[in-house]
């Protein structure tokens, strides 16, 4: 099956952010939504966005197509209903439309709507859609969290230093190649991640959630208190609260 993550109308409520990337290309937790639904898939997906966008982010077709709204975080109940689609059918919550099946001949006429002859399938499931941008703080922590066992399930953490101070070691997990040293971390209040090749240099404090990407540096004796997001390759210092940095950045 082919999968594509279209921009709804809402994508005008994420701007600025949606100047430069789809909405699906948005982090929220540890993974973008993208990531989170390739993830779950176990398939790649392309993106229906404005035309600006479309040669950084192309759109693949095929014969069969489901059309994802890019803007909803998925869970293992959502994506059993979206696989089990079939032609001409269209799951919606309230007004909004969550997902469709498309022939690749209905696909050229899509315009965001449910069209004529398709079925709708309403759903009461409980899952995150990104409206707005302060939705990306409002559900910043339950995501965080969501991801944190979805990604870890089954997985073993690196090991820690001796000199770091570490408080609910359970929820706290570290990638390959991160490096923490004379750190403080409070799992207490929620999940720790840290991804590949990330530091937290020595002094640095941190209360979860927390989710500190691949690559990105916490600089010594930074505060961060959940629920906090550092996308990779960032760099962060001082102290940061129920923040959201979505790649590339500093601080």
């Amino acid at each position: 099956m082919n999968y594509i993550l279209f921009d709804s109308s809402h994508r005008s409520s994420l701007l600025p952010l949606t100047f430069t990337r789809p909405v699906a290309d948005l982090r929220i937790g540890i993974l973008t939504i993208r990531e989170k639904w390739e993830f779950l898939l176990g398939e790649k997906t392309s993106t229906l966005t404005e035309s600006y966008l479309s040669e950084k982010f192309p759109l693949v077709k095929a014969k069969s197509n489901i059309l994802i709204n890019g803007s909803v975080c998925p869970n293992k109940e959502l994506v059993q209903d979206i696989v089990s689609l079939k032609p001409g059918q269209t799951l919606v919550r309230g007004e909004a439309i969550i997902a469709m099946a498309l022939t690749e001949d209905t696909l050229e006429t899509f315009d965001g709507e449910a069209g004529d002859g398709i079925q709708t399938i309403s759903i009461e499931n409980d899952f995150v859609k990104i409206d707005n941008t302060w939705d990306l703080f409002k559900y910043n922590d339950r995501v965080l969290r969501e991801d944190f066992e979805m990604i870890t399930k089954g997985r073993k953490s690196q090991p820690l230093s001796k000199t770091n101070s570490l408080v609910n070691p359970k929820d706290i997990f570290v990638e390959e190649g991160a490096v923490v040293e004379f750190s403080i971390l409070n799992a207490s209040t929620g999940p720790i991640y840290i991804g590949k090749d990330a530091e937290i240099m020595e002094g640095a404090k941190v209360r979860g959630p927390l989710a500190l990407c691949n690559n990105s540096v916490l600089k010594m004796d930074a505060k961060i208190y959940g629920a906090t997001t550092i996308g990779p390759h960032s760099k962060v210092g001082g102290e940061v609260n129920n923040s959201v940095l979505l790649g590339y950045s500093n601080k």
